[in-house]
């Protein structure tokens, strides 16, 4: 990124700004970030891995954000976070070990289900609920090993190039947990920190970075993350659930058209 250009410093400045917002509400802050590497004349790959590194203080500060709704959850986020962190590094070696289209026709359909899940997730809670009552059962505080392996698998997509992956946590937490949208949120912006942090690591190692979008991103998102986080502890879960479907559609389009 050439430093003279002070219009791409502020363009690159703002994107970090929202999409630290945006991961600590929604999610698909990469969506915005990335593009706009993009349009400063970064390479793909240079771009994702300064993406990156650059968006890993917003997740901190969305997730310190959310610190109220975490409590309870340290012993089943420890759990998820191990698996996070297994697959944000396979996925970052995925990114550079295979060609650049080999995820973009499954992403769209992914991000598509995950949206399809929040929507219908209060539906399907209240029915595996009333299911287990029959039973005599309650749902497993962690969602058990399948969750466990769904926020495994969305970890190594997360690693690979991160758009929306806090939907598709969110959509799979919420189809296995008794627990409100905002906490699920909470756990999600830990889970997207420990992938960040994890796939950023190993790119230090063996790519490139734009040390100039790095810092900016960097900055950006953290103020970003805190104010996403205010605003977003306030939403009702019926906005936080509309704002997820808006943001994710979006999303789609923006993969489609790529």
């Amino acid at each position: 990124m050439n430093a003279a250009h002070i219009g791409e410093l502020l363009a690159v400045l703002g994107a970090g700004i929202a999409a630290g917002a945006v991961n600590a509400v929604v999610g698909s802050g990469t969506l915005i970030t990335f593009p706009v590497l993009l349009a400063t004349g970064l390479p793909p790959v240079t771009a994702t891995v300064s993406n990156a590194l650059g968006l890993i203080p917003g997740s901190i500060s969305g997730a310190i954000g959310y610190r109220g709704e975490l409590r309870g959850q340290r012993r089943r986020i420890l759990k998820w976070s191990a698996g996070a962190l297994l697959g944000g590094l396979t996925g970052a070696a995925l990114l550079l070990a295979l060609p650049a289209s080999a995820f973009e026709r499954i992403v769209p359909v992914l991000v598509g289900l995950a949206l399809v899940l929040v929507v219908l997730q209060p539906m399907i809670s209240g029915r595996l609920r009333s299911r287990r009552a029959r039973k005599g059962g309650s749902a497993r505080p962690d969602g058990g090993p399948l969750l466990l392996a769904g926020l495994t698998l969305a970890s190594v997509y997360g690693g690979y190039f991160a758009a929306a992956q806090g939907i598709i946590y969110v959509a799979l937490m919420g189809m296995l947990l008794d627990d409100s949208l905002q906490r699920l949120t909470a756990a999600k912006n830990v889970l997207v920190a420990v992938v960040n942090s994890v796939a950023a690591l190993f790119f230090l190692a063996v790519a490139e970075f734009d040390w100039t979008a790095v810092a900016l991103l960097a900055v950006g998102s953290a103020a970003g993350g805190h104010l996403g986080a205010r605003t977003g502890r306030r939403l009702p879960p019926a906005v936080l659930r509309a704002l997820i479907v808006v943001v994710g559609t979006v999303a789609i389009v923006q993969l489609v058209l790529r």
